[in-house]
């Protein structure tokens, strides 16, 4: 079996490489694509071929895709968490020292010095006091969202000398494992605000998230503390951010999204969302999406999907399977078995799987699989997609 892979962006070639070039044509022009691979490209208001199957986005953010509409027609979207949390890791613990130690604004100070060096010497005595900072061990770091990026932020700041408090109510087992000890779980984001000196966000943007930083948020923090933001833009309000700045609440803000409003501040860092800008995160991020794509398009395998729960099934030798993603709704399994009882076939193994008010179906049949049946259970009602694989 062959397929056509539609990349929008430009992809790490070790990641492209995965594809085996016999049964894969990969590149920017493939029509009529199974499925698309994109990095920042945006999807929203963009028509795509009934064709697709899947879409994967090299990175963890997918606020770039309309998830509703894919999920209504039974398109999986998948995502690289973790793949470039080294990355990202690296540069939040950078943050702390910028804003700590006052780096970005006393480097621009120097950076302006003129003179010969005897005046350059008595400016620099005289200005430094400007950018008096605090050091790092003792102070405690608030880590909200302890997903891949959290815990290794958490696990690094420990490592300095921080008291580290961490607040995410779905974090997952794999996650609390790789979890220092010493980092203490709150149970409120109100506690984890009132008790740092730094706080830190690691959560996706989606509807519950968006604005989680406003100003009763703000107003709880503790004095002077500083508020870093490499997640994304939209989770912390801007304007309360700002006014806490201009009367002293916040000491500083360091974020990875420039605008018009914070860029003039004298307390506010921007770079140019550099979060995952490493050669070494591209190509995790490339590899994992390849990877993800080739599993559930040669086997009906789903990992790391944002929209579809997580499905797993060893295949039976010597069978077909039937691929299904549905609505979560009472008999569909039941409605399924039947159909391919009466068409005579045995199943010889069945995964059914739900996540909200999305569930996916693996069914292995032994026998070939007469034309019709595929046609039969996608006119079941709430079946999304259904294909053999």
């Amino acid at each position: 079996m062959s397929y056509l892979i539609r990349t929008l962006n430009a992809i790490s070639e070790t990641g492209l490489s995965r594809f085996p070039t016999a049964s894969y044509t990969v590149g920017p022009d493939t029509a009529a694509p199974d499925a698309l691979l994109l990095r920042s490209a945006s999807l929203h208001g963009v028509e795509i071929p009934d064709s697709i199957l899947a879409v994967a986005r090299a990175g963890a953010g997918t606020n770039n895709i309309p998830i509703p509409e894919y999920s209504a027609r039974g398109i999986p979207v998948f995502n690289t968490p973790g793949a470039n949390a080294t990355a990202v890791k690296e540069l939040v613990i950078a943050a702390l020292f910028l804003a700590a130690r006052n780096i970005i604004p006393a480097a621009t100070f120097a950076h302006r010095l003129v003179g010969d060096a005897e005046s350059m010497d008595k400016a620099v005595e005289a200005g430094k006091k400007a950018f008096v900072g605090f050091e790092l061990p003792g102070r405690t770091l608030g880590v909200v969202g302890l997903g891949a990026i959290g815990v290794e932020v958490a696990n690094a700041a420990i490592g300095l000398g921080m008291h580290v408090v961490g607040f995410d109510p779905a974090v997952t087992v794999d996650h609390a494992w790789a979890l220092s000890s010493l980092v203490e779980r709150v149970t409120s984001l109100d506690q984890l605000l009132r008790r740092s000196d730094i706080v830190t966000i690691h959560v996706p943007l989606v509807p519950a998230t968006r604005g989680l930083i406003g100003a009763s948020q703000v107003a709880s923090m503790a004095n002077s503390a500083v508020l870093v933001n490499f997640a994304r833009g939209p989770i912390v309000d801007e304007e309360a951010v700002v006014a806490a700045l201009d009367t002293g609440r916040l000491r500083g803000y360091v974020c990875d999204f420039p605008t018009p409003g914070l860029n003039t501040h004298d307390h506010v860092v921007t770079l140019p969302h550099l979060g995952a800008s490493t050669f070494e995160a591209e190509e995790n991020c490339a590899i994992m999406a390849v990877d993800e794509l080739r599993a559930y398009l040669e086997d009906g395998t789903i990992k790391n999907s944002v929209n579809f729960p997580d499905a797993d099934l060893p295949r039976a030798t010597g069978t077909r399977r039937i691929s299904i993603a549905n609505s979560n709704v009472p008999n569909m399994v039941g409605q399924i078995s039947t159909l391919v009882a009466e068409a005579g076939i045995n199943i010889a193994d069945l995964l059914n799987k739900s996540r909200g008010e999305l569930a996916y179906t693996l069914v292995d049949i032994e026998g070939k699989v007469p034309d019709d049946l595929l046609s039969k259970v996608r006119r079941i009602d709430g079946v999304l997609s259904a294909r053999l694989v």
